[in-house]
């Protein structure tokens, strides 16, 4: 199996992951009936394994992965070999976990430029100009 660390300080347990096979759709020809080639990977980390803020960018980023009950589903069948899509599911589990340790970046607030609010004002005016004009008849012709 491959190396299951997601960074310095995480690593996946092995039981906390359940692999489920069946039978691809994928590429295979007369071997697609035969073989489950398609990998299924469950994922349910016990409580306090991951700390709650990873918690919460994994819900956001991973919804599509999420079940009912809190496990992360991930079914790959791009590979004609069960080992090669058992892979692949591992390595999209830890590129989502290495995705959610990044904490986002906080914003900075940042004041709009002297020139940014000339434009802005400048914008305005034309605008209220060209309203300005429209709105003037001449109903004595």
């Amino acid at each position: 199996m491959n190396d299951l660390r997601v960074n310095s300080r995480y690593a996946l347990r092995p039981e906390e992951i359940h692999w489920s096979f069946a039978r691809s759709s994928g590429p295979g020809g007369q071997n697609v009936n035969k073989v489950n080639s398609k990998a299924v990977l469950r994922w349910t980390p016990t409580p306090g394994s991951i700390p709650p803020s990873v918690w919460a960018r994994i819900r956001e980023q991973g919804k599509r992965y999420l079940t009912a009950d809190g496990s992360l589903v991930i079914q790959c069948q791009v590979h004609r070999d069960q080992e090669q899509n058992k892979a692949e599911c591992l390595d999209r589990l830890i590129a989502l976990l290495r995705t959610a340790f990044v904490p986002p970046k906080r914003r900075l607030a940042t004041r709009p430029t002297g020139a940014s609010r000339r434009r802005r004002l400048d914008e305005k005016r034309r605008h209220s100009q060209k309203k300005r004009i429209r709105r003037q008849r001449n109903f004595d012709d």
